[in-house]
């Protein structure tokens, strides 16, 4: 296959957003670049290998097409990247991943595919003994996809010496060292290839563009990776935990990297200047956290001119006085934070440790300085009751962000959830779609107190109430007109199929 092969890599974005979004993938939900694929692409060329991307997501192929695509190309070495939208959506991504690995086996055998991202980095072994895949990457995956395109080009390919990687030697599942992180992310992996993306297809989250803007160009960038907190219900950390920093030791605890502010406008510079964007999201798990660098990327787009429409991560525990002011000169124009629970035993229970004056000052100062909030909320975490699940939604109705997004409690791979729900024998989801918010098969866990067909629902029913509060839409046609109001109820009128509510 390498004496052939002219390309030495391809790196799917697999495309199921019909499966995860029902009927909101068609007009509401937002198309993201993939970002990761994206980072992914720049580490490898500079290491002077060949590659291109598929998005069969943005370019809507079904797995069948994505695989006639990926033959087309010839590659050496094809990964599927398990990315999701936000921090603990890689496994939804899952379903539509296998797909394709599936359909690339079954048409074109020959084709060597790697599974990388955070969920197969939280599960390796079950990854590579369950799905079509040749080999799976154990943590982060770029020097796992650096060192296997290297054994690929050789006569006699030794997986042995790949670090991070999981493969099959007979019938038996090997698995090898782990690998470092990397640690120069500005040097290595400077920024996303955005030439190798359709960049016209990507769209902005309805809320983003509440003002009236166009939600295409859109796109997203990281500034940071990883996140230097343990929230229980989060699989964050899962790919960037373990393995030996190329500094020589043991990696015990996520490491937090970030770029510069210099690096991140060259990035803005071409999004802005090549391709027309406006709407950028800061990917970053935890955007306002270090006032330096969030003050520094404030300034340099500042300094630029630039007009912008950018939302970003925070929490109520990191957002300072004077970085409100900057952010919003600077065009972040949104703020997602994640408020989870009402009550301070559900929070402590799955360590947020703020209390509910920290909330209403902070969501305040906030939207004083003009900025719009996403508050997140969860329900049915492990201390949860129908009382706490009330006093939630009633504190979400009460701070009447201008946007809200209500989860279910999910035990996603690789969170300390996951561990626990194992442990206990909780029951989760039969399908990797199930792990989808918004699927019809989501199945959220059970708490102490709660089956988890009481928590979809109450999960269901507490939307539809925030989305019709009359308060709520004379906020919205105030603040941002009659029109977003009536896509608003639009949006709401959509009714999820639920197998379990």
């Amino acid at each position: 296959m390498a004496s052939k092969s002219q390309l030495d890599l391809v790196l799917v974005n697999p495309g199921n957003r019909g499966q995860i979004y029902q009927s909101l993938s068609t007009d509401i939900s937002a198309i993201e670049p993939p970002v990761w694929a994206g980072l992914m692409a720049t580490f490898i060329r500079k290491k002077g290998f060949a590659v291109q991307i598929v998005d069969a997501s943005a370019d809507e192929l079904t797995p069948s097409q994505t695989a006639d695509r990926i033959a087309e190309l010839n590659p050496l070495l094809t990964a599927v990247v398990v990315y999701g939208q936000q921090p603990s959506a890689s496994t939804q991504v899952m379903a539509g991943a296998s797909a394709v690995c599936t359909a690339i086996k079954q048409q074109y055998s020959d084709l060597k595919v790697l599974l990388v991202g955070g969920h197969v980095a939280s599960l390796p072994e079950r990854s590579l003994r369950e799905e079509d895949a040749d080999f799976v990457a154990a943590g982060e995956g770029l020097y796992t996809l650096l060192e296997l395109i290297e054994a690929l080009k050789t006569a006699q390919p030794d997986y042995s010496k790949v670090r991070g990687l999981w493969y099959w030697e007979g019938k038996t599942a090997k698995s090898t060292a782990p690998a470092p992180l990397l640690m120069d992310v500005e040097q290595e992996m400077p920024g996303i290839a955005w030439d190798l993306l359709p960049m016209s297809k990507y769209r902005a989250h309805n809320w983003h563009c509440f003002d009236g803007l166009q939600r295409q160009p859109y796109a997203a960038i990281y500034t940071t990776l990883g996140c230097p907190f343990h929230c229980s219900f989060c699989c964050i950390q899962a790919p960037f935990k373990s393995g030996e920093h190329e500094l020589g030791y043991r990696e015990v605890t996520n490491s937090y990297r970030f770029w510069s502010p210099e690096a991140v406008m060259r990035e803005i510079d071409i999004l802005v200047n090549q391709y027309g964007v406006r709407n950028i999201k800061i990917a970053d798990e935890m955007f306002v956290l270090n006032p330096k660098h969030v003050l520094g990327i404030c300034d340099a787009i500042i300094d630029r001119g630039y007009d912008l429409n950018i939302w970003a991560y925070a929490r109520v525990d990191t957002v300072r006085d004077e970085m409100l002011g900057k952010l919003k000169q600077a065009g972040f124009n949104w703020l997602a934070l994640g408020i989870e629970a009402a009550s301070d035993r559900v929070r402590d229970d799955v360590q947020k440790g703020f209390n509910q004056e920290d909330v209403y000052r902070i969501v305040k100062k906030i939207q004083d300085a003009g900025i719009n909030i996403i508050g997140n909320y969860i329900f049915g975490l492990p201390e949860d009751d129908l009382e706490t699940m009330q006093a939630t939604l009633d504190l979400a109705m009460d701070l009447n962000c201008e946007f809200a997004n209500f989860y279910s409690a999910m035990a996603y791979p690789g969170s300390q959830l996951y561990n626990t729900a194992i442990a206990e024998g909780w029951a989760l989801p039969k399908t990797w779609s199930g792990f989808s918010q918004h699927a019809v098969d989501t199945l959220p866990l059970p708490t102490k107190h709660l089956t988890a067909s009481e928590v979809l629902r109450f999960r269901d029913r507490a939307f539809q109430a925030y989305f019709s509060n009359p308060k709520y839409l004379d906020t919205i046609a105030q603040k941002f007109g009659v029109e977003t109001m009536q896509h608003i109820q639009k949006m709401a009128s959509h009714q999820l199929e639920r197998v379990y509510a």
